[in-house]
C-alpha cells in the first residue's frame, strides 16, 4: 500500500474541497437552520449525514462506478425519490414550525437520527455529486493510479474539510441563535423548508 499523491496534491485538494465547502449552499442552510431551530448536535448529526453522503460519492468516482450508477439507475432514482419526499415532508414541517417552537429542544435519539437521515438524503438525493466529483478529482490526482491509501487520504480530506466547515456553520449558527429575533428565525425555516 503505497501513497501516490504528493503533499501538494493533498494540499491542494483540501484547499479546493475546503473554499467549495464555505460556500453558501442548500447544505450549509440545512445544517444552520438545524442548528438554529434544534440545537448543535441536530446540526451535527445533519452536517455529519452529509459528510457521509459525500464520502459515498467520493468513493463511487475513485472506483470509477460511474458506469454501475448508471446500470443501477433504478436504484439511484428511487433513493433519490425517497429522500426527495423525506426532504419535502421535513420541509413543511419547517413551514408549519411556529416562531416560539424555535428553541432548542433537548434530543432525543429518534430526532438526533432524524437530523442524520435528513442530511445523508439531502446529500444523496444529489445525483450531480457523482458527476462533479468525477471531473474535480482528475485536476488534482491520477484516478488510474490511485492506491488504496490514496483513498484512505482523500476520505480524510473530504472528512476534515468538508465535516470540519459544515459543523463550524452548526457550532456558530447554534451559538448565534439566540442572537436571532423570531422574525429572522421564522424567514431562516421558511427559506429552509421551501427549499
Amino acid at each position: 500500500m503505497q501513497l501516490t499523491m504528493t503533499l501538494s496534491n493533498m494540499v491542494a485538494l483540501s484547499g479546493a474541497m475546503l473554499v467549495l465547502a464555505a460556500m453558501p449552499s442548500s447544505s450549509v442552510l440545512i445544517v444552520v437552520s438545524r442548528s438554529t431551530s434544534s440545537g448543535f448536535i441536530h446540526g451535527f448529526m445533519t452536517a455529519l449525514g452529509i459528510v457521509v453522503g459525500d464520502i459515498v460519492f467520493v468513493l463511487i468516482a475513485i472506483l470509477g462506478l460511474s458506469l454501475l450508477a448508471e446500470s443501477m439507475a433504478g436504484m439511484f432514482i428511487l433513493v433519490k425519490y425517497l429522500g426527495g419526499a423525506y426532504l419535502v415532508w421535513m420541509g413543511i414541517g419547517l413551514l408549519r414550525m411556529a416562531p416560539g417552537k424555535l428553541q432548542p429542544e433537548k434530543s432525543h435519539s429518534a430526532s438526533v437520527m432524524s437530523s442524520f437521515m435528513s442530511g445523508l438524503l439531502f446529500s444523496l438525493a444529489d445525483q450531480k455529486a457523482i458527476l462533479f466529483y468525477l471531473g474535480f478529482f482528475p485536476a488534482f490526482i491520477d484516478l488510474e493510479a490511485l492506491s488504496m491509501m490514496d483513498t484512505v487520504v482523500i476520505i480524510l480530506i473530504t472528512l476534515v474539510t468538508v465535516g470540519g466547515v459544515k459543523l463550524a456553520y452548526a457550532f456558530f449558527a447554534d451559538s448565534t441563535a439566540s442572537l436571532f429575533s423570531e422574525r429572522s428565525k421564522r424567514v431562516l425555516n421558511l427559506v429552509s423548508g421551501s427549499l
